[in-house]
């Protein structure tokens, strides 16, 4: 509850409010009706929504008018041209869609996502109270705006400026008052609606109540989010109610949600504040298998852990090595599972890793953990698919033909980045210097594949005598492929350097929307042990090869720890980790 200020709402237990959101099921607010509720409510929608705003149909209109406009329609129907009709058809889309714009309903659905734009919760609320008055009918749209504005607490605006957050516990009650109003106006709720009501409950400081929310989208057949349990979780977290928020944990994973930093963040320092070691050691296990690193905030959550009293409490004294070994082994590498190894206070500095693998710190060395070969063949199969839906198909299939007729190989370049690495236009001579590298490094001495785009072919430098015979040297030695015009060669690279599991050389980081669609799982894994970067100095050209270790939270057969972070991931800032290790005990093999 929002303390110290006379706006804040009468919001408790025993409330009549809170026995309307959550002591009675929303679906209750229905019961009056003629209709059977064991179905989906999606049955139900034209009852619901019997005029529905988005469009005026002829059933807007008297029955006597209806009835001429029948016969008229049954008596009149002229023979047109078929591009007449398509013509006519698309004159009258447009006219209703010009209708739709300007009716009550479309001109309210403006102007409140103008104020959503704006943080503009004050005027919202003017037109909303404006609409109810004028009898103006508001739609699922129109109410998740209203219930977005209401739930975004302090940071709404009133005259351009921040309002401060006893103000702002009015905003949460009137937003419980529109939520009301839709359930009682029978407009059927999306997952933003109940996202959103949760969210005024958290302001309102109740995680019981945006957990109960949750857990009613289910009776609207509605699959909550990873947003949807955001203000259960932190809420919890936030008043170390640990059995509860460990119970929205839980309820997340048999809806199928995968937590993401944030929230394994939480449940982390909850965990540590309540002295919950078990936990502390699962949710570690989490982000390593989860989210491998981790930003600076949550590194400074699990530094703190390790120097903790609590810490020094927790550990086998004597464990058995050879349980932990296969634990290992059955982990595929970099960790064991069996739990906190060793006693006594932990030394949690934050260092560096060399090339090697070494730790700077403990002298250590982390391992390569393995890359199942079926999973590289699903993450190409997967590849293959996205493509083909982004690319002209048969541009895709013709170069994966391609590849299967002059691959395998042992590297691919990515030749428009290297090209241009350090460059203000592209370089051909630098590009071959890559090309020569490659080749007195491969096995076989084959050149590798590079990858151009049509462009990079045709114009500009590869007009030069020179780059055109280097050009044709490549294509003869069945060492070029030019992708099409409008094609994205960042797929043909890419799918090339998976398929024939081999090295890729590039210095893009691989981080924008379209290696977003490839998952946290694998590719990361796989990124990690195939990409080669460059750097260009005045004493030349090097090649940084992949590092013989994975960079991931690993765990050791002696108990330490190693943690690594985001930031780094270049090759100007070496990665920082998170080293934790205790005075190494006296092992008794059972």
């Amino acid at each position: 509850m929002l303390r110290g200020s006379s706006l804040a709402p009468s919001f408790n237990r025993n409330s009549p409010l809170f026995s309307f959101f959550v002591q009675m099921p929303l679906l209750s607010v229905f019961r009056n009706s003629s209709l059977a509720f064991h179905r989906p409510l999606l049955h139900y929608h034209s009852y619901l929504f019997a005029k529905p705003v988005r469009d005026i149909q002829a059933y807007d209109l008297p029955m006597d008018r209806r009835a001429h406009l029948c016969c008229s329609a049954l008596s009149t129907t002229p023979k047109v041209h078929e591009s007449s009709a398509l013509a006519m058809d698309k004159v009258s889309n447009k006219s209703k869609r010009k209708a739709r714009q300007e009716s009550p309903e479309g001109v309210l659905k403006l102007k409140l996502d103008m104020c959503s734009k704006h943080g503009d919760v004050v005027q919202a609320l003017h037109l909303y109270d404006e609409a109810r008055t004028n009898g103006v009918q508001l739609n699922q749209h129109h109410y998740s705006v209203l219930l977005y504005l209401c739930s975004s607490g302090s940071s709404v605006k009133l005259n351009g400026n921040v309002v401060d957050a006893n103000a702002s516990s009015l905003y949460y009650k009137r937003g419980f008052e529109i939520f009301q109003q839709m359930i009682i106006d029978k407009v059927a709720p999306s997952e933003a609606t109940f996202t959103n009501a949760a969210r005024l409950a958290l302001a309102l400081e109740d995680p019981e109540m945006a957990f109960d929310l949750v857990k009613q989208m289910k009776g609207f057949n509605i699959l909550p989010k990873l947003r949807s349990y955001g203000p259960a979780l932190f809420g919890f977290c936030s008043k170390g109610m640990a059995d509860r928020a460990y119970e929205v944990d839980a309820h997340m994973a048999e809806s199928g949600v995968m937590p993401e930093e944030p929230e394994l963040s939480a449940l982390l320092k909850l965990s540590a504040d309540v002295k919950r070691a078990d936990k502390v050691y699962d949710t570690l296990h989490r982000l390593r298998a989860i989210i491998r690193q981790v930003t600076d905030s949550t590194l400074g959550i699990i530094e703190d852990w390790f120097n903790s009293e609590d810490a020094s409490k927790i550990g086998e004294e004597n464990w058995d090595t050879s349980k932990v070994r296969k634990g290992i082994l059955m982990g595929g590498g970099g960790w064991h599972g069996q739990g906190w190894l060793g006693s006594g206070q932990w030394r949690a500095v934050r260092t560096q890793i060399d090339e090697k693998g070494g730790c700077h710190s403990c002298g250590e060395k982390l391992v390569c953990i393995d890359i199942d070969p079926r999973e590289t063949e699903n993450f190409a199969t997967s590849l293959s698919n996205l493509a083909c839906q982004r690319e002209v198909r048969t541009d895709f299939v013709r170069f994966q033909e391609w590849l299967q007729q002059h691959g395998p190989f042992d590297a691919v370049v990515d030749g428009a980045n290297l090209g241009l690495v350090n460059q203000r236009t592209f370089s051909f001579y630098q590009l071959n210097s890559v090309v020569g590298k490659l080749r007195e490094m491969s096995p076989s001495k084959r050149l590798p594949l590079i990858i151009l785009h049509k462009r990079r072919v045709t114009g500009g430098p590869a007009t030069n005598p020179k780059n055109k015979m280097l050009l044709e040297f490549w294509k003869k030695s069945g060492a070029l492929y030019t992708t099409p015009a409008g094609s994205n060669d960042d797929w043909y690279w890419l799918y090339a350097a998976v398929t024939c599991n081999c090295l890729l050389v590039t210095n893009d980081e691989m981080r924008d929307h379209l290696f977003q669609l490839l998952g946290t799982s694998f590719f990361p894994r796989w990124k990690e042990k195939h990409q080669v970067r460059i750097s260009v100095s005045r004493s030349g050209l090097t090649l940084q090869m992949p590092p013989p270790y994975s960079i991931v939270i690993q765990e050791s057969e002696n108990g330490s720890w190693h943690v690594p972070t985001i930031a780094g991931d270049d090759l100007e800032t070496p990665r920082q980790w998170l080293c934790a290790t205790r005075a190494k005990n006296k092992v008794i093999p059972f």
